[in-house]
């Protein structure tokens, strides 16, 4: 700019009239180039001196003058824009931020967890820093729609708090592997079939500036190691913690099981004896102490008098005890007591002496029962001797139907 000032004032020939004061200059004051150079600083900077400076005479002068500073506000401005930019986007305190080279799946308090380590380099602190993993992954859904990139969240301690760092030493980052988690069919075989790719976001405040900072990196299945433990890097030495960054990747392998966390809990169920006859019979026995529950309740129902006239009270319970021998040795032949189970064992003995046996049992405590009934009773249920049936009222006859069937 300097440069087209003195070319204007060397074509005006105001170099050789300068010091004549009959003639208007160009530029006031403007001798050689350092004059020049004066008046184009003046003009940049907005000093405004007051020796040098531009007149009506010189139209080329004054649309240089516009350009000169339409030019200068531009460039203030993307130099502005450039420190700001560069303040706001701390990318050298991002590289600070280190994560572990590879990630590794070993058991941990007796949960099979996968684990990667992140520490940082700086003495000052990042502040609310906070972690996220996210798990990409093809998969098909049941309806037949293909994602080529399905993003699953990996559970970092999210629901504990454990995902918000005090990052002032190397830490171990945990994701338990269970029922929810996306891993929980992976085993040491699969994940050579396998192909995803973990994505660990590290975000965070830096302490000095306040800008919001984002460290990232990813694992893909050849970056998890089946079996492996990080070694300690912080050591205690003379009543200081002293980091060793050096065995910040490194690992070393620990007895692991190769198979997933779905295969263990299928080989648990089956290695236990007990579990698999409790769940079959789970259901029969239920179904008897609902039954069971249903008669104490129409006992319960019944009137004092008639409690005390049938002497059954403690019927229920007799029948409790008899389902749970039933329930646990019955085979072949039902669920008959273990008498009705002998006798059924003796040659001659056919189903229908069974059976026949089994209502004479229960028809003699009701005959005796409805011979010490009071007359009026007995007028009612037809005369003793049988069973109280049309004769009885309604709500007798029903709660006496929901009691003997």
């Amino acid at each position: 700019m300097a440069s087209m000032w003195w070319v204007i004032a060397y074509m005006r020939g105001d170099l050789n009239k300068a010091h004549d004061d009959s003639y208007t200059p160009c530029v006031a004051n403007v001798y050689n180039f350092p004059s020049a150079f004066l008046f184009f600083i003046e003009t940049e900077a907005t000093i405004g001196y007051g020796y040098r400076y531009i007149t009506d005479k010189c139209p080329e002068g004054i649309i240089l003058f516009l350009f000169q500073s339409i030019l200068g506000s531009i460039v203030d401005a993307f130099l502005i824009g450039c420190m700001f930019i560069k303040m706001s986007q701390p990318k050298k305190r991002a590289e600070t931020l280190m994560f572990s080279e590879h990630a590794a799946i070993s058991m941990r308090d007796g949960r099979l967890t996968l684990m990667f380590r992140v520490g940082n380099l700086r003495n000052s602190h990042m502040v609310s820093a906070q972690i996220r993993c996210k798990l990409l992954k093809s998969r098909q859904t049941p309806e037949g729609e293909f994602l080529p990139l399905d993003q699953l969240e990996l559970d970092v301690g999210f629901s504990t708090g454990a995902d918000q760092l005090f990052l002032v030493s190397p830490l171990t980052i945990c994701h338990v592997i269970d029922a929810k988690s996306p891993f929980y069919d992976l085993s040491q075989r699969s994940m050579q079939t396998e192909q995803f790719e973990i994505v660990v976001i590290l975000e965070g405040i830096v302490e000095t500036t306040g800008m919001t900072c984002q460290a990232r990196t990813s694992y893909t299945e050849d970056e998890v190691l089946w079996g492996h433990r990080f070694f300690p890097v912080i050591s205690l030495e003379e009543g200081f913690f002293k980091v060793d960054y050096s065995q910040f990747h490194a690992t070393f392998e620990v007895p692991t099981p190769p198979y997933s966390v779905k295969e263990q809990e299928e080989m648990l169920l089956m290695s236990s004896p007990l579990i698999a006859p409790a769940v079959s019979n789970s259901k029969e026995r239920n179904n008897s102490v609902e039954c069971l529950d249903g008669l104490d309740d129409v006992g319960t129902k019944l009137p004092s008098k008639l409690q005390k006239i049938t002497g059954r009270e403690d019927f229920p319970k007799k029948l409790l005890r008899m389902s749970s021998t039933t329930s646990e040795k019955a085979y072949s032949m039902g669920d008959l007591p273990m008498k009705l189970q002998r006798i059924s064992s003796v040659p001659g003995n056919s189903e229908e002496k069974l059976v026949s046996k089994t209502t004479k049992m229960l028809s003699d405590p009701m005959s005796q029962s409805v011979a010490e009934l009071p007359p009026k009773l007995q007028k009612l249920s037809g005369g003793g001797g049988g069973r109280m049936e049309g004769n009885l009222p309604p709500k007798l006859r029903k709660m006496n139907s929901d009691r003997f069937t």
